[in-house]
């Protein structure tokens, strides 16, 4: 989703001109708001508003991406413009979509049909899990996104400002380096190196690698994630997944790095992490490199009989 208001009505009334004899529904009045002014410029209105929590959940198995978004109760959804025809599949939930001739659709769940390339706008009236199901064996959000997805100028727009926001002081990023004792070339040089890299095995994750305002490509959130929740596995038989490269360091983390019994290392939230709301991505993930130096260290003592 792109944009999911909580508060459409007022904003339905304000985007059209047309006068309405009688009080009108919050159905009727998004629905000549949708046909008199356009998806565009309902959008617009609607990024100026709160957005309403959006969790989205990637699942990735043999040969497929799994989408799963939340849309919750009273939200005015808007769907970024899908390129091609895809799966869809509402596992629950009610939804009226608005179609710009005027029209509407009312879709129940569960239900299971293939949508058109093209956008989506709805109210949803009862909460709502919505899986778009892509064949694929990509596992980059990114790259996804940029695949399937048309994203608009005014959701662009909307992005970049958040992230022209001034950067978080580093002070405790190099702090950090200096008592690791290692300079932020060599971070940067091991960082950039993808020898070491593998990807994440099949299953559901509530994270992505986007632009961050701390260092380059960060891990973000985009769906909540409670304290003491596995994130995501950091390394897998020696090797990097995208936890383990991309977790920027911070002063306050809110993760840090868990080394099972295996070897293995599991990224962990240390606190609760805020996931999507509306379009947008959530709280980027953050470790301490002095407590992910450690845990790697650390070795698990062997019980014999």
């Amino acid at each position: 989703m792109r944009s999911m208001c909580k508060d459409p009505i007022a904003s339905a009334l304000r985007m059209t001109a047309i006068a309405a004899s009688k009080p009108q529904t919050p159905i009727e009045a998004m629905r000549r708001a949708v046909a008199a002014s356009g998806v565009d410029a309902i959008e617009r209105k609607l990024l100026e508003a709160p957005q309403a929590p959006c969790p989205v959940v990637h699942r990735f198995g043999p040969g497929v991406y799994i989408r799963e978004v939340l849309l919750p109760a009273g939200a005015v959804a808007i769907g970024h413009r899908q390129k091609f025809a895809q799966m869809n599949v509402m596992l629950t939930g009610r939804v009226t979509i608005f179609n710009e001739d005027g029209t509407t659709s009312n879709l129940v769940a569960p239900m299971i049909f293939t949508g058109e390339p093209g956008r989506k706008v709805g109210y949803v009236h009862e909460d709502c899990v919505w899986l778009n199901i892509y064949a694929t064996d990509e596992k980059d959000i990114e790259t996804l996104e940029a695949t399937y997805l048309d994203k608009s100028e005014a959701f662009v727009e909307s992005k970049n400002r958040l992230i022209g926001l001034p950067s978080p002081d580093d002070g405790d990023f190099i702090a950090a380096l200096n008592e690791i004792g290692v300079s932020r070339d060599v971070v940067r040089a091991q960082s950039d190196d993808e020898s070491d890299m593998t990807e994440l095995p099949c299953g559901g994750y509530k994270v992505k690698v986007a632009s961050s305002l701390i260092e380059g490509k960060g891990l973000f959130a985009t769906a909540d994630i409670s304290p003491g929740e596995t994130v995501a596995p950091m390394r897998i038989g020696g090797k990097r997944t995208i936890a383990g490269r991309y977790a920027n360091h911070s002063k306050t983390p809110n993760a840090k790095a868990v080394k099972r019994a295996g070897g293995d290392i599991d990224l962990v939230a240390a606190s609760a992490i805020g996931g999507c709301r509306g379009g947008f991505d959530g709280e980027e993930i953050t470790v301490d490199y002095r407590q992910v130096i450690a845990e790697n260290k650390k070795e698990f003592a062997l019980c014999q009989e």
